[in-house]
This record gives structure tokens, sequence and C-alpha cells, in this order.
């Protein structure tokens, strides 16, 4: 998420890209939206498919989908449009690796991992494709990986992100349960 905001602020210095950072932040939004409605419809009243062993939309390989081909994009702002289209793919094949940490991990099924991809790939793909004939950012590329990397040091490397018991909490209270819906009532139905 912290890489997401970067995107926006990255775009939002140039009186030039601004329109863009609104864009991003529409688009972006909209994506984590939908992560964050299928994880509660599961965690709150257990809608999911057991045949598919889907839970909700895998928000690691969104987020990365959605990221990884923008930032990098981003990152080559200042060369041609190869080198753009390039490094953008670069991002989706970083998603793609990341997608299958999750799946390694056993955190989520390959249907979750998969609409994962997908949705990340609509972001990142409708992003870009919208940005294209529009100006870019002329970033400098060092300044660009340093400010990725600026989250590392303020969030630990390992730590459990929060979310996941953010949205658990939070379904629990709007669908007034005891305990969110797990992987295991899902195959238990």
């Amino acid at each position: 998420m912290p890489c997401a905001a970067l995107i926006a602020v990255w775009l939002g210095v140039s009186p030039r890209t601004r329109n863009g950072a609104i864009r991003w932040v529409v688009i972006f939004g909209l994506g984590s939206s939908i992560v964050f409605a299928s994880k509660l419809a599961f965690l709150g009243w257990g809608i999911g498919n057991a045949r598919l062993d889907f839970t909700g939309v895998s928000g690691h390989t969104m987020l990365a989908t959605s990221i990884w081909p923008v930032a990098l994009w981003l990152m080559a702002s200042r060369w041609g449009h190869a080198p753009r289209v390039a490094f953008a793919i670069g991002g989706w094949l970083l998603a793609f690796v990341i997608g299958v940490s999750r799946l390694v991990l056993e955190a989520h099924s390959i249907s979750e991992v998969l609409a994962g991809y997908l949705m990340g790939g609509i972001v990142s793909v409708t992003f870009l494709a919208i940005q294209h004939n529009r100006p870019h950012p002329k970033l400098r590329w060092p300044w660009v990986a340093v400010s990725l990397a600026l989250p590392l040091v303020f969030v630990p490397i390992g730590a459990p992100a929060p979310t996941q018991d953010l949205i658990e909490r939070i379904a629990v209270r709007v669908a007034h349960l005891e305990r969110p819906f797990t992987r295991d009532d899902l195959h238990r139905h």
C-alpha cells in the first residue's frame, strides 16, 4: 500500500501528470475495493466456492500485479516507449512470482491467486493504457528505486500486514458473528 501511495505522489509532483495521479487513485481504489469486498463476503457470510477452494481474491497478488508494472514503468519514465514497456513486463513477471509464493506458502489457493493476478492486471493494464498517450513524469530512476525501498525501512521483513486481521474484525462486527468464516467452514458446508 505504501508503494501505491508513492505512485500517486510521483504522478502528482508535476502539474503535467497530476490528472494521472487522480486516475491511479481511482483505478487502484476500485480494484482494491473488489478485493476487500470478496474477503468481507467470505469472512462475514461464508460466500465462497468450495469446489474452487475460493475464499476471496488474493490481496498480495492483486497488489503486486497492480503496483509493480506501474512502478517500474514510472522508473523508466525518462526513457523511450520500449524500455517503459519492458519494465512494465518485468513488473508483471515479478507479480507472477509473488503470486506463486502465495501458493508455496499455502496462503491462497490457485483460484484466489489467479483472481488476484487478473484483478491486478486489469488495474495496471487499464492505468497504463489510459496513460499511454498522456504526459509522462520525468522521474529519475534512482529516486524511484530509493523511494520504493523506503517502506522496507519502516516495515520489518516478514512482519505480517495487519490488513487480514482488520478485515476479519470488520466482518465479525458487520455480520454479527462470534468469529469469521474459515476455509475449513467452506469445505465443511
